[in-house]
């Protein structure tokens, strides 16, 4: 800010009237700017140590997410492998058991796939209006076809109404003309598409086209849909989908070749356990190396604290810190292993983070056999829909202070409002001494005016006196 006071010595005084000035002020602001400026930075200080402190949380928030994924499941204890990929996949979930098992696929599951008759004008065919009923196991699908509808934009009518139904539409050209072509994601014997509603477009899909088909032909392509056929150990199976979930206890087999065959065994997921633990133990770790970081003031040379960090002597932290560990102490569903510590994973007493112990951890694997309750421990049963589980305690334990409107949002908001309240005391000390500055400038120059006519007064009289003295002394 400009200061209004006039740089110089006063004519009338010789007072260094601007030195003066800034004396004065800086001594009635002193303390009031002293005070604003350490609040300042203690509330920046704050504000930043908050959010740094929800970005270490949500980051800890989206690797429990990641460790609880029910679609790629971290904590299985066993592995099913493969001895040909390129047939078949396999995954488990804890309630398999070690086994081999020979497994040949005979054919895979197929979706239907309809053709309606053809259309001679191709793509801008006329199509009349009306409902077009798409029907796939009992349940009927609804399009709206408008006026003035053509091949094209009835196929895309189809589109942008049933892409989630997993229906899809296009035009296939042939020798005939242009016919609308049907497909469905849904496999499995029986799941056969029927059409209806539109003239031109009926199709029974239950019944095959001839082959070459006429122009009027319409109905499946190729082949009807069809349940995937494979047998494990030489007992048939048959799957509504290539994903077989249910044929062995704890196992998923995910088909990907007809007529070949593979071994899948399984066997205790020791190395991919270890991986998942060891990745919650370094989440858990970092985070509370945060914590620690925002909540440690800076020590000197021996030993005192000098510089605060943005959380010493806040509260916050410790109930973040005690909310976490409850969760983590608190037993789990299991029988035989129910606490983290039978896994080799302690707390270092000192600074508070994870270790991990992997001769107790492999000693657990082996000799304990506790290998397939480790996904129960850290991802619940399933009466209890996941919330018994470590990473589900863990979330609920967090959750209060990271999610939006939560404790860290409060107290973000709070700091903000100080910070509003803190430039705004700035703004009205500013003014202030803006105006003193005014004020005690205009004195000291009224002042030294006032002195400068004074002094004027005395060179006069004493000029006077000078000169009568000299007629007197004539």
């Amino acid at each position: 800010m400009a200061s209004p006071i006039t740089p110089g010595t006063g004519l009338g005084s010789g007072l260094d009237i601007n030195s003066i000035v800034t004396a004065l002020v800086n001594a009635d602001k002193s303390a009031k700017q002293t005070q604003i400026t350490s609040q300042t930075s203690s509330n920046t200080l704050k504000l930043s140590g908050v959010g740094s402190l929800k970005s270490a949380l949500t980051t800890f928030q989206t690797a429990l997410t990641n460790l609880n994924s029910a679609t790629t499941p971290q904590f299985p204890g066993f592995s099913a492998t493969s001895g040909t990929p390129s047939t078949l996949t396999a995954t488990t979930n804890n309630s398999a058991v070690a086994g081999t098992y020979n497994i040949t696929v005979n054919s895979l599951a197929t979706g239907s796939k309809v053709a309606s008759a053809s259309f001679a004008g191709g793509a801008t065919s006329a199509i009349p209006s009306g409902t077009l009923t798409i029907s796939q196991n009992g349940t009927n699908y609804n399009v709206t076809i408008p006026a003035n509808a053509t091949l094209q934009t009835t196929r895309d009518a189809i589109n942008s109404t049933l892409a989630s139904k997993g229906v899809s539409a296009n035009i296939v050209t042939d020798s005939n003309g242009s016919r609308l072509v049907f497909g469905s994601t849904t496999t499995g014997a029986g799941s056969d598409l029927t059409v209806s509603g539109i003239a031109g477009l009926e199709i029974d899909g239950t019944q095959l086209m001839p082959n070459p088909p006429l122009a009027t032909s319409s109905g499946a392509v190729s082949a009807l849909a069809k349940d995937a056929s494979l047998s494990i150990d030489g007992l048939t199976v048959t799957s509504k989908t290539n994903t077989v979930s249910n044929a062995i206890s704890g196992l998923t087999l995910n088909l990907l070749a007809a007529s070949a065959s593979s071994t899948v065994t399984v066997g205790t997921n020791t190395t991919g356990l270890q991986t998942s633990i060891q990745t919650f133990v370094s989440a858990y770790n970092t985070l509370m190396s945060t914590i620690n970081t925002l909540s440690t003031a800076t020590l000197d040379a021996n030993g005192k604290p000098t510089v605060s960090a943005a959380f010493t002597g806040d509260s916050m932290p410790r109930s973040l810190i005690a909310d976490i560990r409850g969760a983590l102490t608190t037993p789990g569903p299991g029988s035989q292993l129910a606490v983290l510590s039978q896994l080799g994973v302690g707390t270092d007493q000192t600074t508070g983070q994870l270790n991990f112990n992997s001769t107790t951890f492999t000693r657990a694997m082996t000799t304990d056999g506790l290998s397939g309750q480790v996904q129960q421990l850290f991802t619940g049963t399933t009466a209890n829909a996941g919330a018994d589980g470590l990473l589900a305690r863990m979330t609920k334990a967090i959750t209060p202070y990271v999610q939006t409107g939560g404790l860290l949002d409060q107290r973000t908001n709070s700091l903000k409002t100080q910070a509003t309240d803190l430039g705004n005391q700035q703004t009205a000390l500013d003014l202030h001494v803006t105006s003193l500055t005014a004020t005690l400038t205009a004195k000291y120059n009224a002042m030294d005016l006032i002195v400068g006519q004074l002094k004027a007064t005395a060179t006069s009289i004493t000029s006077f006196f000078t000169s009568l003295n000299a007629q007197k002394s004539g």
